[in-house]
């Protein structure tokens, strides 16, 4: 299953990353953030506000020291470890990618918020991705798991669709976004199971796999 998941992941950002380059996928994403511009209405727009501020590298570093601290103090390392990694690592690989690639954002006429760096992956998507993987990992065997997996797809949906409605990203960036987080976490999930194991709940299960 995990390189089911890579699999998926690293199509996402083939597939992304190719299609930038392809007038005909250009202009699906210009329409696209066209589109969305032209069906804005005062809720939504708050909404993809609030989800814009909320989902940003601060906010998101916050939430996951907090988190992290509280494995912490669980004595969860693993999982502390985990989850810091997963997102420093994943908002590494997403800016070193945002300058090699130096995609311009969509037209300034679309945007309804600031916005920094090249558009190409969409950081927000990728936190948020990040984020939500990390929370589904780590309480896949809580009595509440499906409300929490339920929370958690409809955040790291709805960030990428609020990208591309408030014109800061096209779909092809959120895609990217979504996909590099895939693969990152899969990979850190792969890599600290075999060395961690043992020290922590979330990849004890793993760790019977590999033995």
């Amino acid at each position: 299953m995990p390189y089911l998941l890579i699999l998926i992941g690293c199509l996402g950002i083939t597939i992304s990353s190719i299609g930038i380059h392809f007038p005909y996928i250009q202009q699906l994403d210009t329409s696209a953030v066209s589109w969305m511009s032209q069906h804005r209405n005062t809720i939504f727009d708050g909404l993809a506000v609030l989800l814009s501020h909320a989902g940003g590298l601060p906010i998101m570093l916050f939430c996951a020291g907090i988190w992290s601290i509280c494995q912490w103090r669980l004595k969860q390392y693993g999982t502390s470890l985990f989850i810091l990694l997963g997102l420093v690592g994943g908002a590494c690989i997403g800016w070193l990618l945002k300058y090699s690639f130096d995609r311009p954002r969509p037209n300034a006429i679309y945007q309804m918020v600031e916005t920094y760096g090249a558009a190409f992956p969409s950081a927000h998507s990728l936190y948020a991705a990040v984020m939500s993987g990390l929370v589904i990992v780590i309480y896949r065997q809580h009595r509440f798991s499906n409300q929490i997996f339920t929370i958690a797809i409809l955040w790291f949906i709805g960030m990428g669709f609020s990208r591309v409605y408030l014109g800061a990203h096209y779909p092809t960036d959120v895609i990217a976004g979504w996909s590099i987080a895939l693969v990152w976490l899969t990979a850190l999930w792969l890599f600290l199971s075999k060395r961690v194991a043992k020290q922590t709940i979330i990849f004890r299960e793993k760790s019977n796999e590999v033995e």
